[in-house]
Order: C-alpha cells, then sequence, then structure tokens
C-alpha cells in the first residue's frame, strides 16, 4: 500500500521474513535480506526494524542488509534488565557474533547510533564504514547545543513523578514525540506498527530508561564519558563515514553538521532536504540511494 502519490518509495507494508536469534538467554528480532557484506541497520527510540522498511530495498542487492530490533523493542523479547544504553550495546556486540558477522558497514540512527559507534570503536578491524543519521557524534556539554524540540522532550522530565506515568501508561512517545519528528502524516496503520511494541503494562521500560539516559548537558556521566570516547575515536578513525542530515535536525544541529565537517576524516556530508528526525519516514528514497551509492563505492 502506498502512502504517498508524490513518493512511490512510501508504503506502509512490511513484508519482510521475521528471523529470532537467542541473545544473552533472549530472543531477538531481526530482517535479514540479499546477500553479500552485512550492512547492519539500528534503530532508535521508539522504532524498531520497521523504521528501515523502505529502505532496505534500496541496498539489499548490493549487500546482505540486517536490521534487528533492539532489545526490549519491536518483536525482540523484553527480559527484566535494566535497558540502559550498555545493555544494549551488550545485546548488539553479542548478536553480531552470534550471526558471525563480518565486514560490517553500519548504517545508525539516533539512540541507536551509540551502540553502533561504540561497537565500532571496539572493533574497528571488522567495520567497512559508517553511515548515520541524526545521530550522537559527540558529547552535548551544554543546553544550546540540542534543538528546540528535544529540550521540549526533556521537560517530559520535569513533572513531580519526573514524566514515569505519561512515559509508561500513555505510549507518549508512539502517540506524541513519533508523530512530530515526521514531516508528513503518519497514516493509522502506521501508527499500529508502532504501538505494537508497547501494549502491554511495563513494556515501555526501555522508553523511559531512554530518556534518563539521554545525554542532555545533565545525563549521567557514564553516558557522555562513552560518548566522549567514541568521538574522539571517530575523529581519529579513517573509516569511510557518510553522514546524512536534514534541515531542521532535532539531534544534527547546523552546529554539529558544521563540526562534523571540521573534525572527521573520510566524511562525506549529504543534505537529504526538508525532513525531521525520523527521516526515514519522509525521504527513504533519497537516503536509500544515498547510501547505496556511496556504499558502492567502498572498496
Amino acid at each position: 500500500m502506498l502512502l504517498d502519490q508524490e513518493n512511490q518509495f512510501i508504503s506502509c507494508e512490511f513484508p519482510y521474513k521475521a528471523n529470532f536469534i537467542e541473545v544473552l538467554g533472549s530472543k531477538m528480532h531481526y530482517v535479514d535480506e540479499g546477500e553479500g557484506d552485512p550492512i547492519v541497520f539500528l534503530h532508535g527510540i521508539p522504532t524498531w526494524s520497521y523504521l528501515w522498511r523502505n529502505i532496505i530495498p534500496f541496498l539489499s542487492k548490493s549487500a546482505r542488509c540486517i536490521a534487528p530490533d533492539l532489545i526490549g523493542l519491536g518483536k525482540s523479547e523484553k527480559p527484566n534488565i535494566a535497558y540502559r544504553i550498555f545493555d544494549h550495546i551488550r545485546y548488539i556486540t553479542e548478536f553480531i557474533d552470534k550471526l558471525g558477522l563480518k565486514n560490517i558497514t553500519f548504517v545508525v540512527h539516533g539512540w541507536g547510533s551509540i551502540i553502533g559507534f561504540e561497537y565500532a570503536r571496539q572493533h574497528e578491524q571488522n567495520i567497512k564504514g559508517l553511515a548515520f543519521l541524526e545521530s550522537h557524534i559527540r558529547p552535548v556539554t551544554d543546553w544550546s547545543m540540542v534543538s528546540l524540540p528535544v529540550q521540549e522532550l526533556s521537560t517530559v522530565l520535569n513533572t513531580p513523578d519526573g514524566g514515569y506515568d505519561v512515559i509508561m501508561n500513555s505510549n507518549y512517545f508512539v502517540n506524541k514525540v513519533l508523530p512530530s519528528g515526521v514531516l508528513r502524516k503518519l497514516t493509522e496503520e502506521e501508527l499500529q506498527h508502532y504501538r505494537e511494541p508497547f501494549m502491554k503494562t511495563g513494556s515501555c521500560k526501555p522508553l523511559w530508561q531512554y530518556l534518563k539516559d539521554l545525554p542532555l548537558g545533565n545525563g549521567p556521566n557514564d553516558v557522555v564519558e562513552l560518548i566522549a570516547n567514541y568521538s574522539q575515536w571517530l575523529q581519529l578513525t579513517n573509516l569511510p563515514k557518510l553522514m546524512l542530515y536534514a534541515v531542521p535536525g532535532f539531534i544534527t544541529t547546523i552546529s554539529t553538521v558544521q563540526w562534523a565537517r571540521d573534525h572527521l576524516s573520510k566524511l562525506i556530508l549529504v543534505d537529504v532536504g526538508d525532513a525531521l528526525h525520523y527521516a526515514q519516514e519522509t525521504k527513504p528514497d533519497v537516503i536509500g540511494e544515498e547510501i547505496n551509492n556511496w556504499y558502492k563505492s567502498l572498496k
């Protein structure tokens, strides 16, 4: 089903086979399409592999496209863990080891970028390239470094219960945050796909922990240190990098684009045009074509 008559590449369908693998005692769901060296897609919050549904077709003829659902999100199981960013890194590392993936190219977005960048820092010899969109490429040390929409999201925490009720019991992220980060109107069918992982009581725990870990200039020291460490590495490594950005970005402000241009080597910058945080839902064709062209240029 096409959603936009002007954009034949936007569809609400998710036509991929569901694959599952046991990771650290829990099943993780993933899409696995195509052949060749692996491209691993890592989504952010509150999305899952559904976010990449209209981008994978652009790359599955050139590579093996693997899009896992982070633990506790999408169709992956929800074990009784803290769901800190460090847990996600641990699960994705084990996921990659279990599948025996080599010569990986990461395509990362939002919260998933922290996971991908840290894995790449620790396993540089196993990385072919890094493509990223709306990603955490440097630590936020000052309030002015984040966009107004991100500042507004953080105000949810300033309620008497720290935002616990609105996050855990109202599906706030899917009903409010997600639509506000897409330039077109999501259909009810799309929203249902995104709501599905959070229908049961307690299922929003990963979203709640995300807000607590989110580094907005006053985030947990260990998360800020984590980002600072791989940010330093990103400035030193000669791995090929593709940075896609939209205007206005939520995480990637214009100053962040300028910082990347000045500090990251072997970097290609691509403006995908008018889009917000979840640009995959607005410009999947532009994103897919740009990543595919860049990927085919890699050795």
